[in-house]
């Protein structure tokens, strides 16, 4: 019988894949050390198109790990504070230590 993949699983694989970038742990980086940030401000620190850097700080607002206001003409970003700490669990409890099992992959 297969097991289904759970909900932490699912999370954790979608935060991943969100910080799976260069770019996009740059962007958090600078958005994690301050309270927000417009897009115009992020582009000065990359060598990248402006439509490069739109589209990763798309996929890290699809993530949830990020959220944008628009302040037409601009884009207002900072860190989603609770899906941060949920994806800093996550990592922290996927990466622990655990107990070696026997192996049942017969490796």
């Amino acid at each position: 019988m297969k097991i289904a993949y759970s909900d932490n699983q699912i999370k954790l694989a979608r935060f991943a894949k969100a910080m799976g970038h260069p770019a996009r742990i740059k962007i958090l980086e600078i958005l994690s050390s301050q309270d927000c940030c417009y897009s115009g401000n992020i582009a000065e620190e990359f060598p990248i198109a402006l439509s490069t850097l739109s589209q990763h700080l798309k996929e890290l607002k699809a993530s949830g790990l990020i959220q944008g206001e628009i302040n037409p003409p601009r884009i207002k970003y900072c860190i989603n504070k609770e899906n941060w700490k949920q994806a800093k669990l996550l990592f922290d409890d996927f990466l622990e230590e655990k107990p070696v099992k026997s192996n049942p992959c017969n490796v």
